[in-house]
């Protein structure tokens, strides 16, 4: 007789690996270690939390009144100082007239990043779009044209200079660090050791410094009568500064490329430039995703270093706005809660935005 196949019914399986008890087993509870931290900070969380939102909320005072806030201190936040100062805050020394124009130049250069992110849009006319919101932003920030107003960059503050400085370094500074980590790879000694004397003068410097020279110590180097903004020379530094690091991220990924991957594009005939550009750069660059992004959060938080030449983007608008003010300055804690949130709400975009990258780029090894 011939054997017929009856296959086994199918059975639950013996553990859960969804839903949130599985969830916790596996995040919270997975061994000792991880379930006495778990206990540790939870512990910790019922005891502070209760007293911080007391403070923060239920007794916290919301309208923007210095004798009310002044009643209430060691009781509750003075949220009403945020009400009181936030467009110093926000727009830094901008003039308080003119300060829709920054309010929409963010707007649309925050939206143009968000639409830079989804993948249906990404084609050539993306670079077509963004150098017309470059242009945009530029006009209404300085004025000059079209009946605006000018206003000098040493009057650009806040976010739109935070935003505006972090994404034209990140433009600026990834294919650049593309060609130094390319460079010090190079099989040609000149070019190998001018890469790695920038990126080991670079790396063994503090951004303050770089910033220091580029706004107090260039000038004295320009011929007289020749001066170059203060902005361009700050941009130029934190890019430079940038580029340096990412240059070793993206060297650490193409390390980690096979040379069998090489050799076998140079058997078909590919140039250096065609195995670069179609077979290792894609390679190297999805696999250092994580790191790259890192230091994109690192340069959207650096920015708040450019205090030190006299901008004041959002972190120097802060100490700007309540430091000048006595009746606000002691509620400057909640100033800077603010703007905490702030940055966690652009770094934690960013660092979502990589996880999504990476499961992209996981989709396609599996295929």
């Amino acid at each position: 007789m011939a054997a017929t196949f009856d296959p086994i019914a199918p059975r639950p399986a013996p553990i859960k690996t969804e839903g949130l008890l599985p969830w916790l087993r596996s995040n919270l509870f997975g061994n000792w270690q991880s379930s006495v931290t778990t206990v540790v900070l939870l512990g910790l969380a019922l005891w502070y939390l209760p007293g911080f939102l007391n403070w923060a909320v239920f007794s916290a005072v919301l309208q923007p009144n210095a004798e009310t806030c002044s009643a209430a201190r060691g009781v509750g936040a003075c949220w009403g100082a945020i009400a009181e100062k936030y467009r110093l805050v926000i727009f830094g020394r901008y003039p308080f007239d003119e300060q829709w124009r920054p309010l929409v130049a963010t707007a649309i250069m925050v939206a143009m990043l968000v639409a830079s992110c989804m993948r249906p849009l990404w084609s050539k006319w993306l670079i077509v779009a963004w150098a017309m919101v470059l242009a945009v932003f530029f006009v209404l920030m300085g004025g000059g044209w079209f009946g605006l107003t000018e206003v000098g960059t040493d009057l650009w503050g806040g976010l739109p200079l935070t935003i505006m400085l972090s994404t034209l370094s990140i433009a600026l500074a990834f294919p650049l660090a593309i060609l130094v980590a390319l460079g010090r790879r190079s099989d040609l000694p000149g070019i190998r050791t001018i890469c790695t004397v920038y990126v080991e003068l670079i790396r063994g410097v503090p951004l303050i410094s770089v910033l220091f020279m580029a706004s107090f110590m260039f000038p004295l180097f320009m011929p007289h009568g020749v001066t170059i903004d203060v902005l361009l020379r700050v941009l130029v530094g934190i890019t430079l500064f940038a580029a340096a690091y990412m240059a070793e991220v993206i060297r650490g990924g193409l390390q980690a490329i096979p040379k069998g991957q090489v050799e076998a594009a140079q058997s078909l005939g590919l140039t250096y430039w065609q195995t670069q550009r179609k077979i290792v750069l894609p390679q190297a660059l999805a696999m250092v995703v994580p790191g790259v992004m890192n230091n994109f959060i690192s340069i959207f938080k650096d920015t708040s270093l450019v205090t030190i030449v006299s901008l004041y983007e959002l972190t120097g608008a802060t100490g700007l706005a309540f430091n000048s003010d006595a009746d606000w300055r002691p509620y400057i804690i909640e100033a800077y809660l603010f703007i905490t949130a702030v940055y966690f709400v652009f770094c934690f975009a960013m660092s979502r935005y990589s996880l999504w990258v990476e499961q992209q780029l996981n989709r396609s090894r599996t295929r």
